[in-house]
């Protein structure tokens, strides 16, 4: 379960893109539904840094996600 928005965090995702495919899937987003992904991105960027540092490189490549 996605934590709540975080304060001081700059949105990673472009909401009109996600209502928009949402849409597209005939559903509606909540208020709060774009934090929550938001927050979802940055926990996975920060486990495929995590893993790109172990395998001693600098590059972040598909493989780290």
């Amino acid at each position: 379960m996605a934590k709540k928005a975080t304060k001081g965090k700059e949105c990673l995702v472009v909401a009109s893109k996600v209502k928009a495919y949402v849409r597209a899937k005939k559903m509606m987003t909540s208020a709060d539904a774009i934090g929550a992904l938001s927050n979802k991105v940055y926990c996975i960027i920060d486990g495929a840094c995590e893993r790109t540092k172990a395998n001693r490189r600098s590059t972040l490549k598909p493989q780290d996600l």
